[in-house]
Formats: structure tokens, C-alpha cells, sequence
């Protein structure tokens, strides 16, 4: 008996509830984003691989369900998550071993609770600063070196792009650092890269016009579910700050 109350104490510690509330609130944050940023943002891409592929399939091979398979571009999500993984781990590691990491990991919470709050907000405009455009140049002339037409290229062309430079990117990083673990890095931006991917594969199977029009039916939810996420980030900023 006593031993199952000190499992049940275990479960609620302030970093238990930091891993918990980091892991739900990146994947919802990725959900909502997407709606609103990453659809726009990543869907010419989508649709551009997704053309490749039905161009490169044999007429007598044409059909509905051929297009939906090939709309989910499976190896391209897998890149853009093996990116994400891999940000989170740096990002853990570079700010967990600062000796006053209890007090960066609630300014870190904090920033990524105010740049989803502002995108909730509608106030958060797109970034046009002279780095994110080098950085864009770059990948671009990475990707155009990438052959795709096979698994391998497009998890390639799915690892370059995941590095594209974006607010909502950052905020996640942000909070994926205040863990101050690699496995909860890796875990908290998994996380965050699988809440974008839903919006993406309906991209990619229906077009942008049918994602959009899908996009129409959540949207008004968007931002409420982000202005509830930075309120649990928020939380979580002052429970790291309290322990």
C-alpha cells in the first residue's frame, strides 16, 4: 500500500508534470499551428512532391487510391520529424547544463507561450530578418541537389526542409529546451512535428483548395486551443520556477 502511494506521489512531481504538460501542449500547439501557418507555409512543397510522384506512376496505374497513398509522403514526414528529434536533443543539451537552468527553463516556457499567444493574438507577423532569409537560400540550394523519386531522397528532402525557419519552430524549441533532457528534447519536438503532420497529409491527398476548405471547418478552433496551450506553458513556467 505504501508503495503504490509513493508510485502515485512519483506521478505527481513538478518535473513529471513538466514532461506531461511539454509532450501535450507541443503536440497541440503543432496541431493548431499548422492550421493556421504550417498548411500555407509548407503546402507548395506538399503538392510539389505529390505531382512528382503521380507524374512518375504508369498510366495504367492512375487512380484514387494511388493518389491518396502517395499523398501521405510518408518518408518526406519522417525526415521532417528526424529533424525535429534531432533540434530537440541539441536544444536540451545546450541549455540543461547551464547551473541555473531551473530559472532559463521558465524564461524559455514563458517565450514559447508568448509567441503562441501572439499567433492566437494575430499579432505575430511573418519574419523577414536578413538570417531566416540566408538560412531559406541555403536550404533551398541543398534541396535542389536532393534526387527524389525514391524513399531515401524524400526523407532527405524531409531532413532539409525541417531546419526551414519559422516562429512557431522556434517556440517549440524553446520549450522543448526547458526540459533540459535529450530524451524529452526528442520526445517534446516528435511531438510537435506529429500535431503538423495531419493537416499536411490532407494537403497532399485532397490539393490545397480541399484542404483549405477543410482547414475552414477548424480554424475557428485554432486559436483557442494555442491561447489554452500558452496558459499550460505558462503553468508549467511557474511550477519549474517554484521547485
Amino acid at each position: 500500500m505504501l508503495e503504490s502511494l509513493h508510485w502515485v506521489g512519483a506521478l505527481c512531481t513538478s518535473d513529471t508534470a513538466l514532461r506531461g504538460g511539454l509532450l501535450f501542449g507541443l503536440f497541440a500547439a503543432g496541431l493548431a499551428g499548422s492550421v493556421v501557418h504550417c498548411g500555407p507555409m509548407c503546402g507548395a512543397f506538399v503538392l510539389g512532391q505529390m505531382s512528382e510522384r503521380m507524374v512518375r506512376l504508369p498510366t495504367g496505374r492512375l487512380c484514387e487510391w494511388q493518389r491518396a497513398r502517395n499523398g501521405l509522403l510518408v518518408p518526406y514526414h519522417l525526415g521532417r520529424l528526424t529533424t525535429y528529434a534531432g533540434l530537440g536533443v541539441a536544444a536540451a543539451v545546450m541549455f540543461g547544463r547551464l547551473p541555473w537552468f531551473n530559472a532559463l527553463s521558465a524564461a524559455l516556457l514563458t517565450i514559447a507561450a508568448l509567441v503562441f499567444l501572439s499567433h492566437a493574438l494575430g499579432r505575430l507577423m511573418p519574419m523577414h530578418d536578413p538570417m531566416r532569409r540566408s538560412l531559406g537560400k541555403m536550404i533551398g540550394s541543398v534541396t535542389r541537389r536532393i534526387g527524389r523519386g525514391s524513399f531515401l531522397g524524400e526523407y532527405l528532402f524531409g531532413i532539409a526542409l525541417g531546419f526551414l525557419p519559422c516562429g512557431f519552430l522556434y517556440a517549440a524549441l524553446a520549450a522543448a529546451a526547458a526540459s533540459g533532457r535529450p530524451d524529452m528534447g526528442a520526445a517534446a519536438m516528435l511531438m510537435f512535428g506529429l500535431g503538423t503532420t495531419p493537416v499536411l497529409m490532407v494537403i497532399g491527398v485532397a490539393g490545397q483548395a480541399a484542404g483549405r476548405r477543410w482547414n475552414r471547418g477548424v480554424t475557428a478552433a485554432a486559436p483557442v486551443l494555442m491561447v489554452l496551450n500558452a496558459g499550460l506553458l505558462l503553468t508549467l513556467a511557474w511550477q519549474r520556477m517554484m521547485s
